[in-house]
């Protein structure tokens, strides 16, 4: 049976490309997720006035690739410990969040946090709270870096250890 886990890590042109690579994961989608306006635009999410954050939701089939999987990817696409931004891109809607769809999700993503921390001298800031309403980002945005023959919007990301 599929399930679903959805992330914020930055812009999600990227994150989305890293998950579709991934064997098991059936679909993604990149939308907005965790803001109080219902189905934003992404000009409203630009706004800062909406609290969404840019999301990737992932389905995928646990007897393929586990859950603990898409957490490394997560961890590996993104600088979890900067406070709303990833890089140049700045705001709200950049945080690093992970958006649980029921207990063993959350309790994974706490304990992935806690063991990922030990790769940063920073404190890790992203946020782990339970999924919310998805809305799906404009088509243009879905697998836009396939659409433009790019596989990555960012450069890989090195870890800075303790």
């Amino acid at each position: 049976m599929e399930r679903k886990a959805t992330f914020g890590a930055g812009c999600f042109w990227g994150v989305e490309a890293a998950f579709r690579q991934l064997d098991g994961v059936t679909k993604t989608e990149v939308g907005y997720e965790g803001g109080s306006l219902e189905n934003p635009s992404y000009e409203d999410v630009c706004s800062h006035t909406t609290g969404h954050a840019e999301v990737v939701q992932v389905t995928y089939d646990p007897e393929q690739v586990s859950y603990e999987e898409l957490l490394d990817v997560f961890w590996a696409k993104h600088d979890p410990t900067q406070l709303n931004r990833q890089g140049w891109d700045v705001g709200d809607q950049y945080r690093s969040v992970v958006f649980f769809h029921d207990e063993e999700q959350r309790a994974a993503a706490e304990a992935s946090k806690e063991r990922e921390q030990s790769h940063y001298r920073r404190p890790i800031v992203t946020v782990v709270e339970p999924a919310q309403t998805f809305w799906a980002a404009e088509d243009y945005h879905q697998q836009y870096l396939e659409k433009q023959g790019r596989s990555s919007c960012t450069a890989t990301l090195a870890r800075v250890r303790a």
